[in-house]
């Protein structure tokens, strides 16, 4: 099946919906594509009619009003067969869309890094855990133990919180120093202290341990021969404690995702896809907003999705309030990355033993003699499992300064018939 848009959105996380509402309303007929069964990302999981964030109900309501925009949920992009054209894959066909303006707002990952146990059943993403939560996965009376790097943990752990999980133990690897920082710095954004606030309240009485970072996960046996994770180490300063726990939920900030638009040739900068003042990518008629072009939260994505929608329906002129809107949460952006930068000694808590590689069972021990993914791949198939290298790949940039030399095709796992049919 094909199908032609003025402007094609790929994601339907803030960003994505704020430059589809910006494109549509100025005639332009608008796609959006999403590999959600609802709109909305991570951010609005579950659907942004069912927000408690106005901005998100606002904008569905806006969009669900609008005749020349149409949504293509549970669509992923599979590779582009010629210019101006994406091969996409849904649950029941293929589809092959063609466009006058892309726009990418395709989010961002978790960033996971190797140590002992994390492979453990019960041991999650930080953000991992949130959405099986938010998707009605039962955690009450679970004790769990949240760990890592930055405000998602806190997110995390207040979600829990609510699903009536104990939350025993917030571990932040930053230390109090920085964080005293960053938390006087929110002064100069109220939304981002009023949030700060509310997040204090809802985790009233959990330990919150800065300076702090889990060293190793550990189970017992259990029927079957299955070994979940019953405890963490966790070193808080120089001492390290071990803590009873059902789960652990462990995540060391965000990474844009980035692989589509590598795969159209747009260039990238520290990890993120290089955009100019309107979001351009070095690609003519491509566009990149929200996390996919540098890790910011929920406010700067919509400012970014408003600019680069204008743009894409060529109403420039338009986006000057959201281009000073922009700039501010940039600013916010800079300070929390400063903040949560990772220290050096999480590059050293893998041993010989830890899988690195979880799709192809690689362990440290067997990449470390390697100088770069090329060498690492032809002799032990790292990061050629069904993920492709997106778990991996990140641990292998912090472990060893390692960079996916290329993007393979079909960016993400496909059926034949649709590749054929493309």
């Amino acid at each position: 099946m094909t199908r032609r848009f003025d402007v094609l959105v790929v994601g339907a996380g803030p960003a994505g919906l704020a430059a589809a509402q910006a494109a549509a309303t100025h005639g332009m007929h608008v796609g959006v594509v999403d590999d959600n069964p609802l709109a909305g990302g991570q951010i609005w999981r579950g659907g942004p009619q069912r927000q408690a964030d106005a901005r998100a109900r606002t904008l569905w309501a806006q969009l669900s009003a609008m005749d020349n925009v149409s949504f293509i949920q549970q669509g992923r992009v599979l590779y582009a067969p010629a210019p101006g054209t994406l091969l996409v894959q849904t649950p029941d066909a293929a589809l092959t869309l063609h466009y006058g303006r892309l726009i990418l707002a395709t989010g961002a990952r978790e960033l996971l890094l190797p140590f002992p146990g994390w492979t453990l059943p019960g041991v999650t993403g930080a953000g991992g855990l949130q959405a099986l939560v938010k998707g009605g996965y039962p955690v009450a009376g679970k004790r769990v133990v949240v760990a890592g790097s930055g405000p998602l943990l806190l997110a995390v752990a207040a979600t829990l919180r609510q699903a009536s999980a104990q939350v025993v133990a917030i571990a932040e690897q930053a230390p109090l120093r920085r964080l005293a920082r960053f938390g006087a710095g929110l002064f100069a954004t109220p939304s981002k202290l009023k949030q700060a606030m509310l997040l204090a309240r809802q985790l009233r009485g959990v330990p919150y341990h800065a300076n702090s970072y889990v060293v190793s996960a550990h189970g017992d046996a259990a029927e079957q021969s299955v070994r979940s994770v019953r405890s963490v180490r966790l070193r808080r300063g120089g001492k390290v404690e071990s803590i009873a726990c059902d789960f652990l939920a462990c995540g060391f900030g965000l990474l844009p995702n980035v692989e589509l638009a590598q795969a159209l040739g747009c260039a990238l900068e520290r990890d993120a896809v290089r955009v100019d003042d309107l979001q351009a990518t070095s690609v003519d008629g491509i566009y990149c907003a929200g996390e996919g072009s540098g890790i910011g939260g929920v406010d700067l994505a919509l400012a970014e999705g408003r600019i680069a929608g204008l743009a894409a329906a060529g109403k420039t002129s338009l986006a000057q309030a959201a281009i000073e809107q922009r700039g501010r949460w940039r600013g916010f952006a800079l300070s929390l990355a400063r903040a949560f930068a990772l220290r050096p000694q999480l590059r050293a808590l893998a041993d010989d033993d830890t899988i690195v590689c979880r799709c192809e069972d690689v362990t440290h021990g067997e990449l470390r003699p390697h100088d770069g993914w090329r060498s690492a791949k032809l002799q032990t198939r790292c990061g050629m499992g069904p993920c492709q290298g997106r778990v991996c790949g990140a641990a292998t940039a912090v472990l060893y300064g390692w960079r996916p030399d290329a993007v393979r095709v079909p960016i993400v796992p496909a059926r034949a018939g649709s590749i054929a049919a493309g």
